[in-house]
């Protein structure tokens, strides 16, 4: 027989995951159609003629290539995650304090949408010194971590470093990926099918994370919108 406290623990999850479902019905019953996600990171601005017009576009950042080791010892690369929307995060293994709290939060990610391929979760080690392969299974085992759902990537210190500040913009601070080099951050970035950054979130704030699945929703809903707009004769 189930205890009071698995009810109350099981009543709770199921809350998290219909608040953010009910304001998503919510938009689209009262609005009619999807809110506009923003973009961040720099932009660029480039000009075209189009019919014997001048056209500016924006051109919004991306996340440059890469290519990391999962906790299956496979290799992950940005094509991985092309035509898909994915959550990336930075954590460490070891970590007592705000790791755990955004990998269950991340928990919660995976399982609404444990279902649709179209949305996966790449979270970094910030200490590949010590997160071996190994470590990252047995983590993602802690954590009941799909394969091709959500990878947990081990690297070049460096190279994790240099993406953090410049791909994700996850760190203001200066460094260059060095021995005394440290980078801690509690945000999930949402991120759409051109690599675009589309999205800020506290991962250790549930409403945050409310806020993520809605936003989650919006551009799943975006993507299958634009697909069947290329679809078309």
């Amino acid at each position: 027989m189930l205890s009071y406290n698995s009810i109350a623990k099981a009543a709770v999850f199921i809350v998290l995951l219909v608040i953010p479902a009910t304001i998503y019905l919510y938009f689209i019953a009262q609005l009619k159609s999807l809110p506009k996600l923003g973009y961040f990171g720099p932009r660029d601005a480039i000009s075209k003629m189009v019919d014997g017009a001048l056209v500016t576009d924006t051109l919004y950042h991306e996340v440059p290539e890469f290519s990391f080791i999962n906790q299956n010892n496979q290799v992950i690369t940005d094509n991985h995650f092309k035509d898909r929307v994915y959550v990336a995060d930075f954590f460490f293994a070891s970590c007592q304090s705000i790791c755990p709290i955004m990998s269950s939060q991340l928990e919660r990610v995976q399982a609404k949408y444990r279902d649709n391929d179209q949305l996966g979760i790449l979270s970094h080690t910030v200490d590949p010194e010590s997160d071996s392969v190994a470590v990252l299974r047995s983590y993602a085992s802690l954590h009941e971590a799909l394969d091709n759902k959500w990878e947990f990537i081990t690297g070049n210190k460096k190279e994790i470093y240099e993406i953090a500040r410049k791909g994700y913009f996850v760190s203001a601070s200066e460094g260059d990926g060095g021995e005394e080099d440290f980078i801690h951050s509690p945000y999930f970035v949402l991120v759409d099918t051109k690599k675009h950054l589309r999205g800020f979130y506290d991962g250790t704030d549930s409403l945050e994370v409310n806020k993520l699945l809605v936003d989650i929703d919006i551009l799943l809903a975006e993507s299958k919108k634009q697909n069947k707009k290329t679809q078309q004769p």
